[in-house]
Formats: C-alpha cells, structure tokens, sequence
C-alpha cells in the first residue's frame, strides 16, 4: 500500500486531512499550554522551526486561547459536550448522564459547605469556651488580690 492509497479521497470525494490538519486539531484541543510546549520543543528540536511555528502562532492568533474548546464550567457543559452525536438514544443518555453527574457535584458542594460551616460553628465555641474560662480565672484573680 502506498501513500496515495492512504491520502486518497473517500467516496464522498473530500479529501482526508492531511498531517498539519490532524496536528493543529490536536494541538487546539489540548489547548494553549500545548502549543506553547510545541513551540518550545521546536525551538530546542531546530530552531528555524520554532521560529517558523512562532510565527504561525502569531498570525492564527494561538496565543489567545479563544481558538480552544471551551472547558466545563460549573453548572455548564462545553461546546464539545452538547454537540450531537446522531444517535438519539446515546444523546439522551449523555444528556440523563451529565444531569445527575451535575447533581451529584451540586450536592457534594453542598455537603462540603455544610461539613465547611459545622468545623466553623466547633472552632468557633471551641474558642468561645476558652475566652469563657480565661474571663472567668481573669475575674477569680481580680478577686482574690
């Protein structure tokens, strides 16, 4: 098999993308980090190619991070999550998935709030109890001399 075999077009007639294509799509997905790290390891590898890649990151505005997918945030799913997959059963289970995952986070946030505010309240009349005892022995040696 050679390489016109592998690069030839599907019987759609679009050709596959080639090995840049893949790459950059790679890159973007892992995000600025990852192509600041390329950058570098080019510079190190052969430096007129880091120089040749940083400079295409400057045109193609890499350097933004506005190229990459959007990360989760909370209470939101990324572009990526909700894209569909064509299957409706799957989607609807993605979808039944990433609902109860999200209510699982919303009530273990809950939980360590509520573990948050307990330790607070201990700490609290724990110190409470001290001030207590020191005032009361502050007040039985005010009466004694």
């Amino acid at each position: 098999m050679n390489t016109a075999t592998l690069n030839s077009t599907s019987s759609m007639g679009t050709q596959a993308p080639g090995f840049f294509a893949r790459t950059e799509a790679w890159l973007d997905a892992r995000g600025r980090a990852a192509w600041i790290t390329a950058m570098v390891g080019s510079y190190i590898v052969f430096w007129p190619i880091g120089l040749a890649m940083t400079a295409y990151m400057v045109i193609n505005n890499k350097f933004s991070g506005t190229h990459s997918r959007k990360r989760c945030h909370r209470g939101s799913h990324s572009v990526h999550m909700n894209r569909s997959t064509g299957n409706a059963a799957f989607d609807t289970y993605k979808d039944e998935t990433l609902r109860r995952l999200e209510e699982e986070q919303t009530n273990f946030e809950e939980f360590l709030e509520r573990l948050r505010e307990a330790k607070d309240k201990a700490e609290f009349d724990q110190f409470m109890d001290e001030r207590g005892n020191q005032s009361k022995s502050d007040d039985s040696a005010d009466t004694s001399h």
